[in-house]
């Protein structure tokens, strides 16, 4: 027996290539299945192309679309076909192409033994190691009847194995109900589906459903089909990823780092709480800004503004984060909540971290983030292995989440404060008939920290923290009663 058999071998996808771990089973034959416009025949070019482009024979079998219209796929994508046999078994009215009209098989005229004998005739004279047979639904329609479909499907397989072919046969999933008979005969099974929410671009994912011998990432997997063919984001699983040195605190803003124990420690994750515009992200600029000027790199992924209006509030307090924009140590990326999946999303802070070696990530905000799930649930359970992943890798992590409301009684969109191992909250109050800021670090689960709640301001020289507000009672709740002088607050340098 060949010592290669069932072997890994490439998908030509590399986030595939990881859920496999390695690829599909050599000489065995795999169900691609997934409705109409999932993303099976660009997964299967890319699976031959892979295979020319290391100097294996390539076939793709068509019953369903004709070499023109692959050939305007394949062009989309911006790939090169060459090395790759295509035989069509569709019928003449199908084919934009003159020439081809009398070499095409007309399947519509041929029983269904002649039309697989033609598919067989061809394997056999051309000896391919990788065939893409596309697709089972016009051999189940040409059947007549599940037991002869089964029968041929079976015939398929076996001969394929019997020519030591890689087969990927697909599926679009046109019968009635899904044929769990392809399964049991398959050695692999990849499910593809297109989802489509009420608003924003369609949400693709698929999974392994069976690989026989191999201990597969399982669950659903996010992918996209772009220009350069499908890409998939392979679900995040923190235990898989080795731990990285942690090394010294990452520190930002000198009165803050007070209030924290002297900075944020590496492998940890930090959470911000408070209403919109009470400076959240203000101090996270902060600890980014000092992290850039030790000449670490970081990561800020904006869901609620732009790149341009960072940038600029950031320069107005006195920190111009422009230079490390361009030389590259700033990675800023602007989030479309409805257009980017949650599995790409962590994708991109994998990347960022094993490839541009980010020491802080910022992810502003979890509000956003929130509403790039469909469900509270899957987003605390990815956060959980995100943030875990970030901690083994010695990444300090800032996540930023927006309360509803501004004054008064406030709420949380989701619970993250049990995920995090430091939790910082910042709050507007009224007094003097002026509205101020406030800020504590209510949580912080490696060394000590302050337990004081003190007044902070915001200007164009950046951040002043002020003395404990020890005269106040209430201040939490936005409406705090003053049994102290005036003069303990912070005052505008201008008065």
């Amino acid at each position: 027996m060949d010592q290669d058999d069932a072997s890994p071998i490439s998908s030509g996808v590399e986030g595939l290539d990881y859920v496999l771990r390695g690829g599909y089973a050599k000489f065995r034959s795999h169900l691609v299945e997934g409705r109409p416009g999932s993303g099976k025949t660009t997964l299967g070019l890319q699976f031959l192309i892979k295979g020319a482009s290391d100097g294996e024979k390539c076939l793709y079998i068509t019953l369903s679309e004709s070499k023109r219209e692959l050939h305007s796929v394949a062009e989309r994508h911006g790939f090169s076909l060459d090395g790759i046999e295509i035989l069509e078994l569709v019928p003449p009215e199908l084919s934009l192409d003159p020439s081809q009209l009398q070499t095409l098989v007309h399947s519509s005229d041929l029983e269904l033994g002649e039309t697989v004998q033609s598919a067989l005739a061809e394997i056999e004279r051309m000896k391919p190691d990788r065939v893409v047979f596309d697709s089972l639904s016009e051999i189940r329609l040409l059947s007549q009847g599940s037991l002869r479909y089964r029968r041929q499907v079976l015939a398929l397989k076996s001969f394929f194995l019997l020519n030591n072919a890689t087969v990927l046969l697909l599926d679009d999933l046109t019968a009635e109900h899904d044929d769990l008979n392809l399964h049991s005969i398959s050695h692999g099974v990849i499910r593809m589906e297109q989802l489509s929410p009420i608003y924003g671009g369609e949400r693709r994912r698929l999974r392994i459903i069976k690989m026989r011998g191999v201990q597969i990432r399982g669950g659903f997997h996010d992918f996209v089909i772009r220009p350069g063919g499908v890409m998939v984001f392979p679900r995040l699983v923190a235990s898989e990823h080795e731990m990285a040195e942690h090394g010294t605190p990452a520190t930002g803003n000198g009165s803050v780092d007070t209030l924290v124990g002297g900075g944020l420690d590496r492998g940890t994750s930090t959470l911000l709480m408070g209403p919109s515009g009470v400076g959240k992200s203000t101090i996270a600029c902060s600890y980014c800004h000092a992290a850039l000027k030790r000449g670490e790199h970081v990561l800020v992924l904006l869901f609620d503004e732009t790149k341009r209006i960072f940038l600029a509030r950031a320069s107005g307090l006195g920190m111009d984060l422009g230079p490390f924009a361009v030389n590259g140590s700033l990675l800023l990326e602007q989030v479309d909540p409805a257009e980017l999946s949650p599995g790409e999303l962590s994708s991109r802070i994998q990347s960022a971290v094993e490839r541009s070696s980010a020491r802080i990530v910022v992810i502003d905000s979890l509000t956003g983030y929130l509403n790039a799930m469909s469900e509270e649930q899957h987003l605390v359970l990815q956060m959980h292995e995100i943030l875990t992943y970030l901690n083994q890798k010695g990444v300090v992590t800032i996540l930023l989440l927006a309360n509803h409301g501004l004054i008064g009684q406030m709420s949380a969109p989701v619970d993250m404060t049990y995920l995090c191992d430091s939790v910082m909250l910042l709050r507007f109050f009224e007094s003097g008939g002026r509205l101020r800021r406030a800020i504590s670090v209510v949580k912080k689960r490696v060394g000590p920290h302050e337990d004081t709640i003190r007044e902070f301001k915001i200007s164009a020289t950046g951040l002043a923290v002020g003395e404990p507000l020890e005269e106040f009672r209430g201040i939490l709740t936005g409406v705090p009663t003053y049994e102290g002088k005036q003069g303990n607050l912070l005052q505008d340098k201008s008065s």
